[in-house]
């Protein structure tokens, strides 16, 4: 029996698994629409970052560039980002949802597939930053040693 390999060819869901998914779909739920309410609070700030960042600038000395300009297209870039996560979190509450409803095992399949591109996108972006992280250090450390 040990060197025995044994496939799961069907998963059932107990009662208390069921009540934990659909705890789980209404936390991811809430969690999805206050990330839109603050993406929406960032896409607000962009749009009145230029003029905010132009007033303050003008009490301070000369900058070589447009900061307000500068500053909207980070906030926008930051909003953009930020976005597809959410939606992904979104979108899995909704199929979550509509899967423990119809007990469709397809559409439980399509929400974990969702929510594997919620974690993907969250797990690649993470790496990203952190290898700008490196590269800070690396730079700095570079420039203090120069």
């Amino acid at each position: 029996m040990k060197g025995e390999v044994t496939q799961l060819t069907e998963l059932n869901l107990n009662a208390h698994s069921r009540s934990f998914l659909k705890e789980i779909a209404g936390w991811t739920y809430f969690l999805s629409i206050i990330g839109f309410i603050f993406v929406g609070l960032l896409v607000l700030i962009a749009v009145s970052a230029n003029s905010i960042y132009n007033n303050m600038a003008q009490f301070s000395q000369e900058s070589p560039f447009d900061v307000g300009l500068f500053m909207t297209a980070v906030y926008v870039i930051v909003s953009l980002i930020y976005f597809f996560p959410i939606l992904f979190l979104f979108k899995f509450s909704k199929r979550l949802k509509s899967a423990l409803k119809s007990k469709e095992d397809e559409e439980l399949a399509s929400a974990l597939e969702i929510l594997k591109s919620h974690y993907k996108f969250i797990g690649v972006f993470t790496i990203i930053v952190l290898s700008l992280y490196a590269l800070a250090i690396i730079a700095g450390l570079l420039g203090v040693f120069a």
